[in-house]
């Protein structure tokens, strides 16, 4: 991470020179302008990889204790916490409660602005006492800013009850952000091509880091085999299909059978390979897998030693 720097002002506050123009050009020059400034994204995250494995090591620990993930921030930042944490269910079959995401203004500043909601920190302090935050639980807060008084807020009173915590911003962190919390990721993705408009860049390198912390997590955590989504909730068609096809790739088995396994299984991928490879009833494989925490691999081997 680039080291914080006294005096600079937020980078998502500055005009960005490439831009200045920018109502003068054409319909391509602006996608062509708005294409170059997003390659500069994945660098930027990229800048911040040691910092968001540092992040990922928290949340596993977490989890791993009966903890749970919490993401707060607002507008954007908020949104795009709420989002990935809606995503963990059922990408993971994860409990809705272990991933959750807190925005300023509530649900409905998921869909229609609220403005003035960030400005509050005691909100963001009782939406903390609320969920019952504690020792087990990781919070990480999110503002491209940096400065969002909401998760501010947030924080300081998931510190208090003994939480670990994260903030995750889009310019310079200042000295006393690094010192107040486990971790600070800064992708330093520079000026928006419209000034302040932190949806773009900022919001990207959000999404970017967001999708590694919680990918990453739930790999570590047993709930993918090889690089297949075995812990997915057959929910809908789509999913009921991927599982039977992860089935056939990974037991040798017919579409038939699949389907079969599947529906004995409960909907549940990782119980159905088991009761397969090793021969027993569904109730069987769920305590097996039970007993090492989730861990497929600790109980039919590694991927690569299928059938």
């Amino acid at each position: 991470m680039a080291e914080a720097r006294r005096g600079d002002p937020r980078l998502t506050e500055q005009r960005n020179p490439r831009s200045t123009r920018i109502d003068q050009l054409t319909t391509q020059e602006i996608v062509d302008l708005v294409n170059a400034e997003d390659r500069m994204v994945a660098a930027a995250v990229g800048e911040e990889r040691e910092q968001i494995a540092r992040a990922i090591d928290l949340v596993v620990d977490s989890l791993r204790q009966g903890g749970r993930l919490f993401y707060v921030g607002a507008g954007t930042s908020g949104r795009l916490g709420v989002l990935d944490a809606s995503e963990m269910p059922p990408t993971y079959r994860t409990d809705p409660e272990l991933v959750q995401g807190v925005i300023a203004g509530g649900l409905d500043a998921l869909v229609r602005a609220q403005e003035g909601a960030e400005d509050h920190p005691e909100d963001g302090a009782a939406a903390m006492d609320e969920r019952h935050v504690g020792a087990k639980d990781f919070v990480l807060g999110i503002a491209a800013s940096g400065t969002t008084p909401f998760v501010h807020g947030a924080l300081e009173r998931a510190r208090e009850l003994g939480a670990r915590t994260g903030f995750l911003l889009c310019t310079y962190p200042s000295e006393q952000l690094m010192k107040t919390h486990d971790v600070v990721i800064a992708p330093l993705v520079g000026p928006e091509v419209i000034t302040g408009s932190t949806r773009m860049k900022a919001g990207t390198a959000t999404k970017i880091v967001l999708n590694t912390i919680s990918t990453a997590a739930m790999v570590k955590t047993g709930k993918v085999y090889g690089n297949l989504m075995v812990d997915l909730q057959v929910t809908c068609q789509k999913l009921q299909d991927r599982g039977e096809r992860i089935l056939v790739e990974t037991l040798g088995v017919s579409a038939e059978d699949a389907s079969r396994l599947l529906g004995e299984s409960g909907g549940h991928v990782k119980t159905a390979i088991v009761m397969q490879r090793l021969g027993l009833t569904a109730q069987e494989a769920a305590q097996r897998l039970d007993a090492v925490g989730g861990s497929i691999a600790d109980v039919v081997g590694d991927l690569a030693s299928k059938p």
